[in-house]
């Protein structure tokens, strides 16, 4: 059996559990390897778990860490399920690209090439409609204008209708800790985070060949940070920009 396969066997077994679960329990989250690799994924059906983007309270501070939204989302007796950083973020912590939390644009979309990776084109959106999630390529955002209540855009992308990304090299020598945001054909959304420096190219295929996700966008690189209580995991580090997180209620 493929590699790839005996890692997706784990998480559908993760999965099966969170499926038959209520609303209130938290995704499902698996650590493992791929090409020798580590990795952490989180695994998240938004039919039964709310998926938000959080950026900055109602007076414009920004939250920076999973602590901040956790002590905003206690206020509403909520707690964060799962979360990582959910986009990229200049020096002041504002979005690179496309921004949308709860229906207000907070910073545009961006469809120029540029330098860094967010530039890379093709770069996409993360868009998060109820409980429809989906990851869109720029041009195809632009065409089709989706209703999204939250919206991230990032780069590059890293699985587009199930091809890597144009760009990236399987003999490349960049490797940097990366997360990325995936979505399975059957509406399942996959938050994944390398434990180790990886490529681009082998990031990619973790998320189509591994997780199974046709569709996938690179979040950031060294910043990467994840949230994941059921592993006993809570990264820290310096002040985020946008946070990608599930909310549950905490009774």
């Amino acid at each position: 059996m493929r590699r790839c396969s005996v890692i997706w066997t784990a998480i559908r077994a993760a999965l099966a559990l969170s499926l038959g679960a209520t609303v209130a329990t938290a995704a499902d989250c698996v650590s493992d390897d791929f090409e020798d690799v580590p990795y952490t994924a989180c695994i998240i059906d938004p039919a039964q778990e709310e998926l938000r983007l959080f950026h900055a309270d109602t007076e414009g501070q920004v939250y920076g860490t999973f602590d901040r939204v956790n002590a905003a989302l206690a206020e509403q007796r909520q707690e964060i399920g799962v979360a990582m950083n959910g986009g990229m973020y200049h020096d002041d912590r504002r979005p690179v690209g496309l921004y949308l939390e709860n229906g207000t644009e907070t910073m545009r979309l961006v469809t120029s090439e540029g330098p860094g990776n967010f530039g890379l084109l093709p770069n996409g959106v993360l868009c998060i409609a109820g409980n429809s999630v989906r990851v869109i390529e720029t041009t195809v955002f632009v065409a089709t204008t989706p209703d999204c209540t939250y919206a991230s855009q990032s780069g590059p992308m890293l699985v587009i209708d199930g091809a890597l990304h144009p760009r990236f090299r399987p003999d490349s020598t960049s490797r940097f800790i990366r997360n990325g945001v995936g979505v399975r054909s059957d509406g399942v959304v996959v938050m994944a985070i390398s434990d180790a420096p990886i490529t681009f190219h082998r990031f990619a295929r973790l998320m189509r060949d591994g997780l199974e996700t046709p569709d996938a966008l690179y979040i950031d690189g060294n910043v990467s940070r994840m949230y994941a209580p059921s592993l006993n995991r809570h990264d820290i580090g310096l002040p985020m920009g946008p946070i990608l997180a599930t909310v549950v209620p905490t009774d």
